[in-house]
């Protein structure tokens, strides 16, 4: 667990280096890279896609809209929940978190033979059961 522990704050370090001029935190470059696929959904759906707390995603979202990146809106199926979607702006920027994500990958996988890439992706799905 410690080495995945030190893989998450490397692989963070070097997305926070090649998207240095967006100034956005882990957070918002996981918040937004979740978002880029274009899918509207609920905070609680965001939040279980991005493995953050409810009480952290609220100050992400918030930072976010203040940038003009995303709204939320009223759901129109649960009044007590809120919807959230990517502005224009937000679009164009979570599309590029989402290259730099996808870049990373690419690169950090690269030497891995299938049947390791079949393990990894095991262990990942395992971890992410974990409550």
């Amino acid at each position: 667990m410690l080495a995945l522990q030190r893989a998450t704050h490397r692989t963070l370090r070097a997305l926070a280096s090649a998207l240095a001029d967006l100034d956005l935190t882990p957070s918002e470059l996981n918040t937004l890279a979740n978002l880029a696929d274009g899918r509207p959904r609920s905070v609680r759906a965001l939040g279980r896609d991005t493995g953050t707390r409810a009480t952290t995603l609220t100050g992400v979202l918030d930072r976010l809209e203040r940038r003009g990146y995303l709204t939320r809106e009223l759901d129109p199926a649960d009044r007590r929940s809120f919807r959230v979607s990517l502005t224009d702006q937000g679009r164009t920027v979570a599309a590029r978190v989402r290259q730099a994500v996808t870049d990373l990958e690419r690169t950090a996988l690269a030497g891995l033979s299938g049947r390791q890439l079949a393990g990894f992706h095991a262990v990942v799905a395992a971890l992410q059961e974990v409550s």
